[in-house]
């Protein structure tokens, strides 16, 4: 395609001021943020299940008894009937995500002429180099380790582990631990949480080659070394960890910084190397450091890089748990809103990649996350709308799965479309795999039979309603938030109850195609818009960061421009009306995503550019929430890779749209190696002249429409069969 590669990995010419700026690494359970400075280099270490007790009680709030009366003054028109609707708690945040700790390395004070620090995308290694010393650093998927070697002539470095991070609560019982070791020496720190007996404590060992260590409490100074290996793991847990246990088991690991990372490598370069963008950039511009490229927004080269580093980073935050508001990583104490899986918009958004950029890893990592919290999901059905079933939170700590996070501007607990949505991703990589995994199964009855007690309501015309309704996080122009018939509700359960039964066919499919018939169809309002809430007098509230009443176009194929134009288009009328409000990244690619399903090339490309213009991105290529780099957050590289694949590539398990909503910016790339819905994998590659060739390699034999600007055609494909696609040129 080009003269030289895209560039898998990014780097700076300067050490990192802020922690915001350290480059990442991680392996879905252990995250490290690198500092690299030459003379005192710092690298903090997370893990996803460090979540700071913060006294919060985690019961779902037991209102069933009052449902029906709730629902009687709803119908009859009371309009803030909901903000009652609760048990008097006030709002509790799910416990905070926080760092452990830092390990520090200190150097004597000298020159560093030719500094570099840079990350490998490839490799997930960050390294550091000057005057002759490097240090290089990954977190293994193989041994869930962090591994960091330094090596250099005449090594000298003062070593400990520090809790003192921002935001570091006071009350923190925190103890040290350094005895040498015939390797070196083995660190610890534990830090117990106040007015409990919860605590994480890190361990890491220190193999030194040639030199000596001696103990400088709380840590140790080796002196005259070759090289230096640290392996570090950092452990959540009750009562006491037993230290020399786990330096065993860092012992029992391989010794040798090469065998460890060859382990590793195995596993992240297969996984980051499925999928590659080429917008054929200027080869210069792809030299630049990150921080430079970020002066250019609009350069292709920049746009290259954001979507191999999104790649990267979701894949390195993955794997435990998916990521959190802010991926694997935080330098802060005090995390922005608990750095929580934020369910109602964020988390899905952040993996709406992970099917077609083959990232299975991301998809069975939020499948753990749903999986084991599924009996609190239950709790919640039960206890808020006295049904079977399940009903999902929109808040989670990773721990509980309950729904406690919410007030009377905010009643979480009144959203039951969530279940549906978080399942989504699971059902679309059972479609791209061509499989249909059993415990998703099971979890869409579960949703089906929360709908068939709750939908009990009906309207003059005889559909179901819903109600209490809730669409997140937005209220109507003249009500207040709790109300009847949210157009994500609507699409949720049509969804929810279709699924089920192609998952479930028997008379169980039967009922639930029955019930989902009886639903009421989406509103347009007076405005020409799809209306946020499908109940008459309920009025629009247009200036809104979320999209929760086009759930139907993105990541839902019911409203689309082939099936139902009719809706395509009040669709695209509301997207038209929305606002930005508070300039949330994830409210702008949210809008990006939603443009690409409806064929608008020039919103996407404007909602790109609300992000790429408005300095959302870090030298380390992680995002923060609004612009100018305020709030560290990830919605925003995590999720501009999967619009950029939308607006060239869409699927479902019988259409193929190619190219249905590119930005004239980028008039010319290669899009390699996504999957689709029906099972086959697609090399594309466009050029200036609007010309086109996609080399489909299906894996199972099937029949799927071909779309394309010109119009559609059926496209047989065979299993095993490569079949190559031909666009003409203008």
């Amino acid at each position: 395609m080009t003269a030289t590669a895209p560039v898998h990995g990014t780097w700076e010419p300067r050490p990192a001021a802020r922690w915001e700026d350290a480059f990442l690494s991680g392996n879905g359970h252990h995250g490290a943020l690198v500092f690299g400075d030459p003379n005192g280099e710092r690298v903090i270490v997370t893990h996803h299940t460090l979540v700071r007790p913060n006294g919060r009680d985690p019961r779902p709030p037991q209102l069933a008894d009052g449902l029906p009366a709730l629902q009687d003054r709803l119908l009859a028109g009371d309009r803030t009937a909901a903000e009652s609707f609760t048990d008097g708690r006030p709002l509790q945040w799910v416990q905070p995500f926080h760092p452990a700790f830092q390990v520090r390395l200190r150097r004597p004070p000298a020159d560093c002429p030719d500094y570099r620090r840079d990350v490998d995308f490839t490799t997930g290694v960050v390294g550091a180099a000057c005057a002759g010393w490097t240090g290089r650093l990954f977190v293994s998927r193989a041994d869930d380790v962090i591994v960091h070697h330094l090596t250099g002539p005449d090594l000298t470095l003062d070593i400990d582990l520090d809790h003192r991070l921002p935001g570091a609560p006071t009350g923190l019982g925190v103890g040290h631990g350094a005895v040498l070791t015939p390797e070196g020496a083995l660190l610890s720190l534990r830090a117990r949480y106040p007015d409990g007996d919860r605590a994480c404590t890190g361990v890491t060992q220190v193999t030194v080659t040639g030199g000596t260590t001696t103990l400088v409490p709380p840590g140790v100074r080796v002196e005259g070394a070759r090289s230096v290996l640290l392996l570090t793991r950092v452990h959540r847990h009750t009562g006491e960890l037993d230290v020399v246990a786990e330096g065993r088991a860092l012992r029992d690991l391989p010794q040798e910084y090469d065998e460890l990372l060859d382990r590793h490598t195995a596993l992240h370069r297969t996984a980051y190397e499925r999928v590659t963008l080429d917008l054929g950039a200027d080869p210069a511009e792809r030299a630049l450091p990150g921080s430079e490229l970020l002066t250019r927004p609009r350069g292709a080269a920049l746009l290259e890089r954001l979507f191999a580093a999104g790649r990267y980073h979701l894949l390195s935050a993955s794997g435990l748990f998916p990521p959190r508001l802010t991926g694997l990583w935080t330098g802060d104490w005090n995390t922005a809103w608990s750095g929580a899986f934020t369910q109602d918009a964020n988390l899905n958004l952040q993996t709406a990649s992970a099917a077609a950029a083959a990232l299975p890893e991301v998809t069975e990592a939020h499948a753990r996350l749903v999986r084991r919290q599924l009996p609190d999901w239950r709790d919640n059905a039960r206890a808020v709308f006295g049904a079977r079933g399940v009903v999902a939170p929109a808040h989670t700590d990773g721990e509980s799965g309950h729904a406690y996070h919410y007030n009377r501007e905010y009643p979480l607990h009144l959203w039951t479309a969530g279940a549906d949505w978080l399942l989504k991703p699971l059902v679309d990589h059972d479609e791209t795999q061509g499989t249909r995994d059993p415990r998703t199964a099971a979890a869409l009855a579960e949703v089906a039979l929360f709908y068939e007690d709750f939908l009990t309501r009906t309207d003059e015309h005889g559909h179901l309603v819903v109600v209490p309704s809730y669409s997140p996080e937005n209220r109507p122009a003249n009500a207040s938030w709790g109300t009847l018939n949210a157009a994500m509700d609507l699409s949720a359960a049509r969804h929810a109850l279709r699924t089920a039964a192609a998952y479930h066919p028997g008379p169980d499919a039967d009922r639930w195609h029955a019930l989902a018939d009886r639903l009421p169809p989406h509103r347009i309002n007076e405005d020409g818009a799809l209306a946020e809430w499908a109940w008459p007098g309920l009025e629009d509230s247009y200036d809104h960061r979320h999209l929760s009443h086009l759930y139907g176009v993105w990541p839902l194929d019911e409203i689309t421009p082939y099936d139902t134009p009719e809706l395509a288009a009040a669709a695209h009328r509301a997207l038209e009306l929305r606002g930005a409000e508070n300039d949330s990244a994830h409210g702008h690619l949210h809008h990006a995503l939603v443009a690409a399903r409806l064929r608008d090339a020039d919103r996407v490309a404007h909602a790109l550019g609300q992000v790429l213009d408005g300095d959302f991105f870090h030298a380390s290529l992680m995002s923060a929430h609004y612009p100018k780099r305020h709030v560290y957050n990830a919605d925003a590289a995590h999720t501009l890779p999967a619009v950029l694949i939308e607006m060239l590539v869409q699927s479902t398990p019988d259409r193929l749209v190619l190219l249905p909503a590119l930005p004239a910016a980028y008039p010319s790339g290669a899009l390699r190696g996504v999957r689709t819905r029906f099972g086959a994998e697609i090399d594309l590659t466009w050029s200036r002249d609007g010309a086109a060739t996609a080399v489909l390699r299906p894996r199972r034999t099937v029949r799927v429409e071909f779309r394309t600007s010109s119009g559609a055609e059926p496209l047989d494909l065979v299993a095993g069969e490569d079949r190559a696609l031909t666009l003409r040129a203008r």
